[in-house]
């Protein structure tokens, strides 16, 4: 039963999403109200906005962005020339950001230069399975984390079971515990949790907590991160959501993981909130997935969560020596599999998230199935599927059965049609919600982590995932996809024929919006 204090909590957070969203429009109306005041000035005010809506166009036209995400700015702001630049400038153009990633990209390189790499690991995976090093061999030269032997790795196919993992784990912490989570709900959840943070730190183990601001924001009040700080617990808040023009809001951090003593890492589809571990049920079944990882592949999400402290500590702390926290010796590992933790952050060119997905899907010769909450892909991702089902390769996809948001699910759907007519076969998980993100490939890939087939993870978000590749975990994750299907509904026959037409402009009009954001 929830405490007095934890509903005043989750109030005060819905509370916080109501001022802020009224001060955002505020502010719109306000620069609305400016223009129209300078109607004596509206011939030249209509010239010049047309041409920085010509610039703009063709800056979009001839950059590297995917035309799934040109072409609605184009279509909005040749339409609309001063709406859309309106609508650019506080959304799509960010030059605040400039600075901000040179701060992230700093970080990441200070931290990713840390990592050990394990002298002829590539070249020994690409005599056993090429496709899988080449795969692994992207992840490193465009991120800089690490390929690693599989020491050992448990997989958790629910939330409760990663949640139980997970604080035996941290019962047993020496030296530190890292968490860094995209909602934290103060709750029954997060009280276990709090519970050994606060014994941890009493016995002189060093606990820290990065939050996502707008992640929690419906869960936590403004004094959570405070609160946490009074009991020896390190908290940093990441983004914390305010309105304003140029502000660098659309990013967030969508990670999921726990680091302990640099030796067991977890990471996984679950937040630490009621809802992922079925303490709350309001969206039928919840299914959630998540890893244990034990051995040098756990310096890989080391390097990530320093980075993200250190470019959210807005007091500039410095740490000793944080070398400390990584493990470096290396000592030999048994033949049972490799693996491959990397992250993925916006503040760089390369969508390392989705070209991993579409390597996966590329490299598949028999099957790969996939599991997401949300289904919204790009040109390129609707290509690739589509031509592996049409090389005879057997592409699932499980989405919910029970939506945790209706627009976004009715956006999900509207993909339905062209990847179903193509050969692509779609489930819906009847059971509830599936909050998973993983795919596995021909009883030789698979990925686990906080990656959904959506623009916000693959173009927005702060992410991680691990990739594995020979090795027995595999087969239990594809033995977990077997017990979703067996669970989920085939709609691709209903869907490969089409809908009606009433339904699909409006599907097409939420699709065209999702690609703005």
């Amino acid at each position: 039963m929830l405490t007095v204090e934890k509903k005043k909590s989750v109030k005060n957070g819905i509370a916080r999403v109501v001022v802020v969203g009224l001060g955002f429009l505020i502010e719109i109306l306000i620069i609305y109200a400016i223009f129209i005041g300078l109607n004596k000035y509206a011939e030249w005010i209509a010239i010049i906005t047309r041409i920085v809506a010509f610039i703009i166009i063709i800056n979009l036209y001839s950059s590297d962005k995917t035309s799934t995400v040109k072409l609605p700015w184009i279509l909005i702001i040749g339409t609309f020339p001063l709406a859309g630049v309106l609508l650019y400038v506080m959304i799509g153009f960010n030059p605040m950001l400039r600075s901000k990633k040179k701060r992230f990209l700093l970080a990441h390189d200070k931290y990713t230069s840390k990592l050990i790499e394990m002298n002829g690991l590539e070249s020994e995976l690409d005599e056993i399975n090429p496709y899988s090093a080449n795969i692994s061999h992207y992840i490193k030269t465009q991120s800089g984390f690490q390929l690693n032997r599989i020491q050992d790795i448990a997989y958790y196919p629910t939330g409760m079971e990663g949640l139980q993992a997970q604080l035996e784990a941290m019962s047993q912490a020496k030296k530190y515990i890292f968490m860094e989570y995209f909602a934290v709900e103060n709750s029954d959840s997060w009280e276990m949790v709090e519970k050994v943070l606060e014994r941890k730190v009493k016995e002189g183990v060093e606990v820290r907590v990065v939050y996502d601001d707008l992640g929690s924001i419906g869960f936590v009040n403004t004094d959570f991160a405070q609160a946490l700080r009074k009991k020896g617990i390190q908290c940093h808040v990441f983004n914390a959501f305010v309105p304003g023009l140029n502000v660098f809001l659309n990013n967030r951090d969508h990670r999921k993981m726990t680091i302990i003593d640099g030796e067991i890492a977890f990471t996984g589809g679950y937040n630490i909130a009621n809802e992922y571990f079925g303490l709350e049920k309001p969206y039928g079944y919840w299914k959630d997935t998540g890893l244990k990882l034990t051995g040098p592949i756990v310096n890989n999400f080391v390097s990530m969560f320093l980075e993200m402290w250190a470019v959210t500590d807005k007091k500039k702390n410095k740490v000793v020596d944080e070398n400390t926290y990584f493990i470096n010796h290396m000592e030999p590992i048994a033949e049972n599999g490799y693996v491959h933790a990397y992250g993925e952050t916006p503040m760089k060119d390369e969508k390392l998230a989705e070209n991993v997905y579409i390597s996966m899907i590329e490299a598949a010769k028999d099957y790969i199935w996939f599991v997401t909450p949300y289904l919204i892909l790009t040109d390129e991702m609707i290509h690739a599927f589509t031509v592996a089902a049409k090389r005879g390769v057997d592409v699932r996809i499980i989405t919910p059965g029970i939506p945790d948001k209706k627009i976004i699910y009715s956006v999900t759907r509207s993909y339905y049609h062209v990847l179903c007519k193509n050969g692509v076969q779609i489930y819906e998980y009847t059971p509830g919600f599936c909050h998973c993100k993983m795919c596995v490939s021909d009883d030789e890939r698979a990925i686990c982590g906080t990656i959904n087939l959506d623009y916000r993870s693959l173009y927005h978000h702060f992410e991680d995932g691990v990739f594995l590749c020979n090795c027995e975990t595999v087969f239990d994750i594809k033995s977990d996809f077997e017990e979703m299907l067996v669970q989920s509904h085939n709609v691709s026959e209903e869907y490969a024929t089409g809908t009606s037409s009433v339904l699909k402009v409006k599907q097409l009009l939420l699709r065209f919006v999702a690609q703005l954001l």
